[in-house]
């Protein structure tokens, strides 16, 4: 590995991210049981409630989860700023946006008015906790670069789609409907899976590609202008949506073609890294970029198709994209994260990231998920076979969970023997 570029020595408790990163899985169990007891034809509805509900089980409670608890983790090490009172900000954001994850899901299912209204809250106040903080984090940053002002351009993103969504769903709450309820909708979804995921995944990657797998380092050309040029795309598209919403797919073209650009390049660095072993993120990688090219493509047309396939769409690009990375990188980070502080606490007699996880578990994770996606997709023309589909699904978010758990496991029962090293000989105590 190459750990060029980063500030260690901030990293915040290794208990800040771990909350978030052990519950994602949970949600994403959850979201495969209301899958697994509702209707495909009504799944097929982007606007129904059970597909509102399911949608964000997994938006918010994995994607947003691992998101947010990796840019904790990530904020000093890669940008060598820290979150002031680290511990409390995620302790308090944690809680805010586990009980508003809930409080929706069973709100709008069972539509229980006084819960919707109570989850718009916590859930608002859980993401701006964190959004603002990460972002007055940034002011004191000394060297800008690509990742950081990747990172920068996806919070601002997912600070509009915040208030965008609080009010989107404090509308179910009151019964009250606008007449742009539906624009907004569209802007929310957009926003949130190229604006925020999207390009936070773009900026990541420019560290995690050459830090974790050794492959060839972004040129600085394409580093500056990607994130650029989609956020100018994203902004196009919204002017184009709310004005003349039959021009949009210009704006939809542009977005796709970088996306399907980044898929492109990450696919052909991987292949070219320095270090050839292969492991299950490698997998999850280049499954990664093959369903973002076909996502990309098939949202470029669906307007052609008087968006028909949208839920298709967001399968491709939210679940084969963006979920797809997000697990990889959790079988990266959680071992990265506890070889790291039982190594910054004097222990070395510890396995390796690569032994932490049973390569076969983490192999029938993955292919049960891929089968997962490639089964909801057919799912959407062969209603019959959803149910089957949940059930694979559900299996491999369990086999995830139980991965990171025993990774977390190995952290808490190392800490109970003796290190093999007194590292607080090497702690310098501060003047007075």
């Amino acid at each position: 590995m190459d750990f060029d570029g980063l500030s260690v020595d901030q990293a915040p408790p290794i208990s800040a991210p771990l909350r978030f990163f052990l519950s994602a899985p949970l949600f994403a169990i959850l979201a495969g049981v209301l899958i697994l007891f509702s209707d495909a034809l009504t799944l097929s509805n982007r606007s129904s409630i059970e597909t509102i509900v399911i949608t964000h089980a997994i938006t918010i409670g994995f994607l947003a989860f691992v998101m947010f608890g990796a840019l904790v983790q990530m904020l000093p090490v890669l940008a060598g700023v820290r979150i002031p009172k680290v511990d409390i900000v995620s302790k308090v954001s944690y809680t805010f946006l586990l009980f508003g994850t809930l409080g929706m899901i069973f709100g709008l299912w069972f539509n229980l008015s006084k819960i919707i209204l109570l989850a718009s809250f916590l859930l608002t106040s859980g993401f701006l906790i964190l959004i603002i903080s990460m972002l007055l984090a940034f002011r004191r940053v000394i060297n800008v670069t690509a990742s950081i002002r990747a990172m920068i351009t996806s919070l601002f993103f997912a600070l509009f789609i915040t208030l965008i969504g609080a009010h989107l769903l404090a509308s179910y709450g009151v019964e009250k409907f606008s007449a742009v309820h539906h624009a907004l909708s569209n802007v929310h979804s957009v926003w949130a899976i190229f604006g925020f995921g999207g390009i936070l995944i773009i900026g990541v990657s420019f560290h995690i590609l050459p830090m974790f797998y050794v492959a060839p380092k972004f040129k600085e050309f394409y580093k500056k202008s990607v994130v650029i040029l989609i956020t100018i795309g994203l902004l196009l598209w919204l002017f184009l949506n709310l004005y003349f919403t039959s021009y949009s797919i210009v704006a939809k073209l542009w977005v796709a073609l970088f996306f399907w650009a980044y898929a492109t390049t990450v696919y052909l660095k991987l292949n070219a890294r320095r270090r050839k072993v292969s492991d299950i993120t490698i997998w999850y990688w280049k499954s990664a970029t093959v369903f973002m090219t076909l996502g990309a493509f098939a949202w470029s047309i669906n307007d052609f198709f008087d968006e028909k396939y949208i839920v298709i769409v967001s399968i491709l690009i939210g679940g084969g994209f963006i979920f797809s990375i997000m697990s990889g990188m959790l079988y990266k980070i959680v071992p990265f994260l506890v070889w790291f502080h039982l190594n910054a606490k004097g222990y070395m007699s510890i396995p390796t990231m690569n032994d932490m996880i049973d390569k076969r578990l983490s192999r029938a994770q993955y292919i049960l998920f891929i089968l997962s996606l490639v089964g909801f997709v057919f799912s959407f023309f062969i209603p019959s076979l959803l149910s089957v589909f949940a059930l694979t699904f559900i299996l491999s978010m369990a086999i995830l969970e139980y991965n990171i758990a025993s990774v977390v496991l190995i952290y808490y029962k190392t800490l109970k023997k003796k290190p093999d090293f007194d590292m607080s000989m090497f702690t310098m105590k501060a003047e007075n």
